[in-house]
């Protein structure tokens, strides 16, 4: 049941992503765990603080964010029912954790300039995706770079969020995100 449902979140992604007009209307369900994450950390990784005291507040951060999210998506599993109805709604609940299709579109971002010449906005558009200054990258260092974030995110937005959704369903795919943002926001220098 959850590989189906997994299948039909990572189809809905691919075909629509996470259209603007959704976004405009209520955000993203990554972007409600970023602003709790940034919440708890403003509150909780102050200067003012010891660094044992930081460290105690930051693991407890971290366990009541991935506890948290996967609470409420356990929840909400608990009452999905156990038929082809409830492989579809568990699909279109996953949906929104899955991110082939920004992904691709990152990515294409880039490889459309390269191929027509344009470098500084194929420079532009690999800003968006990597860490570091693009600034002096020529075309073969910006595929390169392109290529490489592609890698990477490939792993953190499609293929270990399917994963831990197959393995653990909705809870699963939800709690490896929170762990995701967590590592992006907090654990991220």
């Amino acid at each position: 049941m959850s590989a189906a449902a997994m299948f039909i979140a990572l189809a809905i992604d691919v075909v629509i992503g996470w259209p603007d007009w959704l976004y405009q209307r209520i955000g993203h369900p990554v972007g409600w765990i970023g602003k709790a994450i940034h919440a708890m950390e403003t509150q909780w990784n102050r200067k003012a603080l010891s660094d044992e005291r930081r460290r105690q507040l930051g693991g407890l951060m971290v366990i009541t964010v991935v506890a948290g999210v996967a609470l409420v998506a356990g929840v909400i599993a608990w009452f999905i029912p156990n038929s082809w109805v409830g492989v579809l709604l568990t699909g279109v609940l996953a949906w929104p954790f899955v991110a082939a299709r920004s992904l691709h579109d990152h990515v294409a971002a880039v490889a459309d300039p390269l191929f027509t010449g344009d470098v500084k906005k194929a420079r532009n558009a690999v800003s968006m995706i990597v860490g570091r200054d693009p600034a002096g990258l020529g075309e073969a260092a910006i595929a390169r770079a392109s290529l490489e974030s592609l890698a990477e995110n490939a792993s953190d937005g499609v293929v270990a969020p399917l994963f831990w959704g197959v393995l653990l369903g909705l809870p699963g795919i939800a709690a490896y995100k929170a762990i995701n943002t967590l590592d992006s926001m907090v654990g991220y220098r």
